[in-house]
């Protein structure tokens, strides 16, 4: 479990992680300890946000710390699959050329102009919330959830290609037991939200739902399933998502 721990941090995160031989019994377990890295950004976050509150930050530096705190933390690997789809689904191509580009390791302007609005619009997003209270905690936890949800569809749903780095991580291990245990991650984080703020809470757990339940559909359409690229672009809408519907049950909670 260490070592499959290790390999789960190594590859996801930019996090120090002791080297480990990436055997077959150990990959069959790295998926489950993805969360994992999503635990050690919400701390931070948390942390960022409590510090932002103390020391009355203003919201466009807790904005941008809190936007590019979780992409330097994974070193932009999502960031990057979120990038590669752009270009893929901006092409309007045949299912298969689409698998290409997402192969491809050029930058489209797709992917580029895509990028450019996400981190504006997410910025912009950060601004707007108001991390006090319970609620701090509500959005500091995305993270976990975002990647709770990215791995129960890896070990749940058909590979496009049934090869790649995703396929890596995904054949080896044994799916239902993996299934169990990322259904239990993301119950627990989805109940630590409705726990922490009813409103709150039930706001970014509805927002990650309707995400995911895009991901699926979109991915199926699409590219007939999930890859790596795919699963990192779920991650950076999940959480945007997660995010913009906290605001807009606080505008709402205010407006009652």
């Amino acid at each position: 479990m260490f070592r499959s721990l290790c390999i789960a941090v190594a590859m996801y995160s930019k996090l120090p992680a002791p080297r480990v031989e990436w055997d077959k019994k150990s990959l069959s377990w790295a998926m489950c300890f993805f969360p994992v890295v999503g635990v050690v950004i919400a701390l931070l976050l948390g942390i960022w946000l409590g510090l932002c509150e103390m020391l009355d930050f203003g919201p466009f530096l807790r904005a941008a710390v809190s936007l590019l705190l979780p992409i330097a933390v994974s070193g932009a690997i999502h960031l990057d699959g979120f990038c590669d789809t752009s270009d893929a689904l901006g092409s309007h191509q045949s299912r298969e050329k689409k698998l290409e580009i997402l192969k491809d390791s050029h930058t489209g302007a797709f992917a580029i102009i895509c990028c450019c609005l996400y981190l504006i619009f997410f910025f912009a997003v950060w601004c707007e919330a108001e991390p006090e209270g319970e609620t701090l905690w509500v959005l500091a936890l995305g993270p976990v959830l975002s990647r709770s949800l990215s791995g129960l569809a890896a070990v749940s749903w058909p590979n496009a290609r049934g090869s790649g780095l995703l396929a890596t991580f995904i054949q080896p291990m044994d799916a239902r037991k993996a299934r169990a245990v990322l259904l239990v991650w993301t119950a627990a984080c989805a109940a630590a939200l409705l726990a922490l703020d009813p409103v709150t809470g039930t706001a970014a757990v509805a927002g990650a739902g309707l995400s995911f339940l895009y991901y699926f559909v979109m991915s199926r359409r699409q590219f007939g399933g999930i890859t790596g690229d795919l699963a990192g672009f779920f991650l950076q809408v999940c959480e945007c998502a997660m995010v913009l519907a906290v605001v807009l049950a606080q505008r709402l909670e205010e407006w009652l």
